[in-house]
């Protein structure tokens, strides 16, 4: 049980937290797959730079947003909790939406039951908060509000539509898990069969899974069965978003933006490819690589990406995380901690499974959403009192960022 608990933690961290592109010369970034003209090809990135996979060559922003707006659909991956990489997605929106020539925005952050919340904002109708509570954002996705609001406030007040692209949790639990065939009729429904037959990508996802953190448990004879399972659900994933995009694409009949984990779109193998293969249709896919200072420069395949981004690697994010994963049981109105902590400021606490929160900063908080929307407000350096209850005692602990 504990080993399938540590792999089932493992997957989710791969597939919710987004594959990072680390600023560094490793294989992930120098593979041999995508673009046949250029993946035998490589450039060499410095921070500060984009550059153009065609060419090989530096080019202005303005130069690469003049051949963005030759596609139908934009990919701009990310690393979730990178405000640089989210400040690029701003502008590149805001560039494509000058002169009236609005875009639509294709989101993986959202389950596609929030698209009327979606709506709501678009139409200017919801504040912040409002918004915040409508659509769940610290359940639905849980990475500080903050990443993401200049976009969203751009979206509003340009009344730039904003799709959801994904799809319930448990649908891609029940892939990963068990296969396609598990899932009843109404959630084969929610995305078409997903092809797992491309050897591409599969090579690309595999490398990404064995050159991250894998827990002892994992290796051996677990290693195979963990990733088959990873490789549904990321397959699954990038269909069903691949889908929502191309329904975006039907309703607005205008370009669609579309900001999503950049392991869905790397060489151009993930939503991207899939979207492609449905409509034929031209698109542009950017992708940005942290530089350390130590390194100065990144060597890449010319096959990662349409277009390269070089920025500087981040001594810490812009916002901290709490690294508590939190549950309500039925019948009682406190939120209970649900795992011992494994990262975020609550790593190497004395958090415990079990422990029930009576109140934060003495206030009470029945609503997971709530409590993490509070908890979202505190920066480096700030501190939270929790007064809990464990085994019968209460106590309290100060959280510090």
């Amino acid at each position: 049980m504990l080993i399938r608990k540590k792999i089932t933690v493992f997957i989710l961290f791969c597939l919710f937290i987004g594959i990072r592109v680390y600023g560094v010369e490793d294989e992930g970034l120098l593979l041999k797959i995508g673009n046949p003209k250029l993946k035998n090809k490589t450039m060499t990135i410095f921070p500060g730079n984009i550059y153009s996979a065609c060419t090989g060559e530096v080019i202005s922003f303005s130069e690469m947003i003049a051949e963005m707006k030759t596609s139908r659909f934009v990919y701009v991956g990310e690393t979730h909790n990178s405000l640089p990489i989210h400040e690029i997605q701003f502008k590149v929106i805001e560039a494509l939406s000058d002169k009236g020539k609005l875009p639509c925005i294709g989101m993986e952050m959202f389950p596609i039951n929030f698209q009327d919340v979606l709506n709501k904002w678009s139409l200017g109708i919801l504040t912040r908060e409002k918004f915040i509570r409508e659509i769940k954002w610290y359940i639905t996705w849980n990475f500080n509000f903050g990443y993401y609001e200049q976009i969203f406030n751009l979206a509003k007040k340009r009344k730039i539509p904003i799709y959801a692209l994904n799809i319930p949790r448990s649908v891609i639990k029940n892939i990963r898990m068990k296969g396609w065939d598990s899932l009843s009729e109404e959630e084969q429904k929610l995305l078409p069969k997903p092809d797992l037959s491309n050897k591409e990508h599969r090579t690309l996802i595999r490398k990404i899974f064995e050159t991250s953190d894998i827990p002892p448990q994992m290796k051996g004879r677990f290693l195979d069965m963990a990733f088959e399972g990873l490789y549904r659900a990321q397959s699954a994933w990038d269909e069903a978003m691949a889908f929502y995009v191309c329904k975006a694409y039907r309703l607005e009949n205008k370009p669609v933006v579309v900001l999503g984990g950049s392991g869905h779109l790397l060489y151009n193998l993930g939503i991207n490819r899939r979207v492609f293969e449905k409509n034929n249709l031209p698109f542009s896919t950017l992708i940005c690589v942290p530089v350390s200072k130590e390194k100065k420069s990144v060597l890449v395949s010319r096959s990662l990406a349409n277009f390269v981004w070089g920025i500087p690697e981040e001594e810490r994010p812009a916002f901290p995380s709490v690294g508590l994963s939190l549950k309500i049981f039925k019948g009682l109105s406190n939120i209970v901690v649900s795992q011992n902590p494994m990262g975020g400021a609550a790593k190497n606490t004395s958090f415990l499974k079990g422990d029930v929160i009576l109140s934060v900063d003495g206030k009470v908080f029945s609503d997971i959403n709530e409590l993490r929307t509070y908890l979202a407000r505190f920066s480096w350096g700030e501190s939270v009192r929790f007064r809990l209850l464990r085994n019968g005692e209460e106590r309290e602990l100060t959280l510090k960022f």
